[in-house]
């Protein structure tokens, strides 16, 4: 299980070094609220970006951001929503995915801008 772990966190520094080299500023990173966590919750202009990462050693069973399922999105959104408030931000809210694949000792990354809609 520590190896899935490393995998995982390695996948979220490797998302976390992108997004600041595009210009975001991290706010927060593996915050939660109940049952949610958001791998990472960042800004862009006015836009307040919240970022799955999903990263898979394989595409075998799929690609990483066809694991982000409807109960995930659903707890995101709550989560999301829980942020704003406490932080009291007037911003819009955006949705994300940074898929990361692992193939012959290569990362790939692909950022999915606004990866689902949240109503």
């Amino acid at each position: 299980m520590a190896l899935h772990n490393d995998f995982g966190n390695s996948g979220e520094k490797l998302a976390e070094e992108y997004l600041l080299r595009k210009g975001f500023s991290i706010l927060e990173k593996n915050w939660r609220f109940k049952k949610a966590e958001i791998d990472i919750i960042a800004m862009i202009q006015n836009t307040l970006v919240v970022v799955e990462v999903k990263s898979r050693s394989s595409n075998y069973q799929g690609n990483p951001q066809d694991f982000v399922n409807h109960k995930k999105i659903s707890l995101l959104v709550s989560a999301a929503n829980e942020f704003v408030i406490r932080k009291n931000l007037d911003v819009s809210v955006r949705f994300d995915i940074i898929a990361i694949l692992k193939t012959n000792n290569k990362m790939t990354l692909d950022h999915i801008e606004n990866a689902f809609l949240h109503f």
